[in-house]
């Protein structure tokens, strides 16, 4: 067994060790176990329900609440010669059932769903007789109501079971609290659930709060002072243009990124940022989700996040390779006002909710008794604006009826272009030599998506463009003229963003959640969003040890390279007394100054006066040197 794993290991994933529990996880789920794996952003989660996978007879189900990162993996998959597919919101019925087929006849080794896809009669009816090895349930703090991402359809994973009750189940995740790892095992009903958690403590971020009513002009110095590659989040799409801008007015690379963008537009700032062409990337929290860059050195929030774990998740992505890094908030005395606003906004009265239900059908032109299955533009300023709906509540109210399993709004990335070659492999061929010019260009797909061949895979037009060295306008009209000759089935991503109904319309009077459940809920939220003010507030306790805290780690050990440990180490304040008396007498180059500490035996002398360029007790003149500012 143990040859087996290495030789898939190395095969697939071209590695030869496992990162630190991967093989103890994997390990449990062969030998039948149900897990749970607790590992950080970029721990390798992926490979603990895969490599198994393979080892096990029979299809592994994967439940994925982001068609983005579904369509994601289910390519990364393809790439390594493995049968996976995926089953996304607005695919045309024959395609499901294409997939489901697959499925069921055993031409697939890995099948990924969303679990609202749980409910619906005709996977159930596949599911069924479908012969599955195993269960991997990603991002399984979706499960909890007490997560901060709570999704009611994840409850339905409890009931399908009960068709493969010997298919070991695995559920992997980030970010959870005690309470949300204990209420993981409840509701998805493991069995001897064996948990594997690895340290949430990065020894190497150090965690910032920073109070400053001039964010911006914070943000340029600590962007300036820390150098390198960073992530700046905002909390709106305003936000980051107007950020970016403004690093840029300063000298810095600086692109934005947001949900609104188009894909071909978000892709070529993120593979720019990736490449290095730019050094800061601001954006809201649509960045991040699958992106894997050890060197960002800086990450920081320029608005409080709603929660620990979005924060922690989003932190994270700073210093994969170890070396130092920083995550910093940047927070003035409106942003708690802010965070009580949206929380407020982000419940509304139970008669909104029916209101904007009821506002959505019409507008759309919905009757009782029909819609199911549809999909329809979301223009959300047309609908407010017609029927004089708070934004903010509105969109609440939404997200309210996508939990109750009534419409389903997918981000634009969760979206993208799908291409499928059906035609035989002979036909193939002899259509490539009558047509030289589309034969290049299937040809070219074909070496960058293999799995074309088998599914419905998500494709990039632009990529395909620049690989293929033709113009990216042309790339979308061959694909269209191919579809039109019926040799490639091709879904263009929509142009803008779409709601889906997934269920008839009904009487809006019929939604009717308890008072306990929506309540249940609200305090939930409303106890994350304490968390989350109790740590910026919170200046005696090391910032990480408090993190740790809430994810049930406790450590007595002081990080030592936070904000709270630096202020509260006297050392620091003699290293920062004598550089300010270095300093009173000539100016010095940084360069210059810490060569002068280290002569003294300071071994701390660039981070304290990165911290003290933060503060503003220094500044970097024109010329290169540095000076007291008082």
């Amino acid at each position: 067994m143990d040859d087996a794993r290495y030789r898939l290991l190395k095969k697939h994933w071209g590695y030869t060790a496992f990162r630190p529990l991967q093989e103890d996880i994997i390990d449990s789920v062969l030998q039948g176990h149900d897990t749970l794996a607790l590992l950080p952003t970029g721990g390798g989660k992926s490979l603990c329900y895969q490599l198994p996978a393979l080892l096990r007879e029979g299809l592994c189900l994967v439940v994925s609440p982001l068609i983005a990162l579904m369509k994601d993996q289910v390519q990364q998959l393809n790439d390594r010669h493995l049968k996976a597919a995926c089953i996304t919101t607005g695919m045309p019925a024959d395609e499901v059932t294409a997939v489901l087929n697959n499925a069921l006849c055993g031409s697939l080794k890995f099948l990924y769903v969303s679990p609202e896809r749980l409910r619906q009669r005709r996977f159930l009816e596949h599911f069924r007789k479908m012969k599955v090895g195993m269960i991997a349930v990603d991002e399984a703090h979706c499960v909890s109501q007490w997560g901060y991402d709570f999704r009611p359809p994840y409850l339905l994973i409890a009931d399908i079971r009960a068709y493969h009750p010997a298919a070991p189940l695995i559920a992997l995740t980030a970010t959870a609290t005690p309470s949300v790892a204990d209420d993981i095992c409840q509701r998805l009903m493991m069995k001897d659930c064996r948990r594997f958690q690895s340290s949430f403590v990065r020894p190497n971020l150090a965690y910032m709060v920073l109070r400053d009513s001039d964010k911006n002009r914070r943000l340029l110095r600590i962007v300036s002072s820390v150098g390198g590659t960073g992530i700046v989040y905002t909390r709106n799409r305003r936000g980051t243009q107007t950020t970016a801008r403004f690093l840029e007015a300063a000298g810095i690379k600086a692109t934005f990124y947001h949900a609104g963008l188009p894909a071909a537009e978000r892709d070529r700032r993120q593979a720019d940022w990736m490449e290095g062409r730019y050094s800061v990337m601001v954006a809201t929290n649509a960045f991040g989700m699958g992106i894997d860059k050890a060197d960002v050195r800086f990450v920081v929030h320029q608005d409080l996040p709603d929660s620990l774990e979005a924060y922690f998740q989003e932190a994270g992505r700073a210093g994969r390779d170890g070396k130092k890094a920083y995550a910093v908030i940047l927070t003035d005395e409106a942003d708690l006002l802010r965070l009580q606003r949206d929380f407020d906004s982000s419940f509304p009265p139970l008669r909104t909710i029916r209101n904007v239900y009821r506002a959505l059908c019409n507008y759309y032109r919905i009757p009782v008794g029909s819609g199911a299955d549809t999909q329809y533009d979301f223009d959300l300023e047309g609908i407010c604006r017609t029927y004089d709906f708070d934004l903010r509540v509105f969109y609440s109210a939404c997200r309210f009826l996508e939990r109750e399993g009534l419409i389903d709004i997918p981000d634009r990335e969760e979206t993208a272009s799908t291409l499928y070659i059906p035609v035989a492999r002979d036909e193939l061929y002899r259509f490539q030599v009558d047509h030289q010019r589309l034969g290049e260009l299937l040809q070219t797909v074909m070496r960058m998506y293999p799995g074309v061949l088998e599914g419905d895979v998500a494709i990039n037009e632009r990529k395909v463009a620049m690989r293929g060295h033709f113009e990216s306008t042309e790339v979308e009209k061959d694909l269209s003229e191919l579809d039109a000759m019926h040799i490639v089935r091709y879904r263009p991503q929509p142009k803008g963003p779409q709601i889906y109904i997934l269920s008839e319309r009904i009487d809006e009077n019929l939604i009717q959640p308890s008072d306990e459940h929506y309540g249940f809920l609200k305090e939930a939220a409303r106890q994350r969003m304490e968390a989350m003010v109790k740590y910026v507030m919170c200046d005696d306790v090391c910032r990480s040890r408090q993190l740790v805290a809430w994810f049930g780690e406790q450590t007595e050990t002081d990080c030592g390279i936070c904000d709270v440990c630096l202020h509260s180490t006297g050392d620091t304040q003699s290293v920062k007394s004598t550089v300010e008396t270095m300093l009173a007498r000539n100016v010095m180059s940084p360069a210059d100054l810490v060569e002068a500490l280290l002569d003294k035996g300071i071994k701390n002398a660039s981070d304290v006066l990165r911290e003290m360029l933060d503060e503003g007790l220094l500044a970097l003149t024109p010329k290169g040197v540095l000076q007291l500012t008082r």
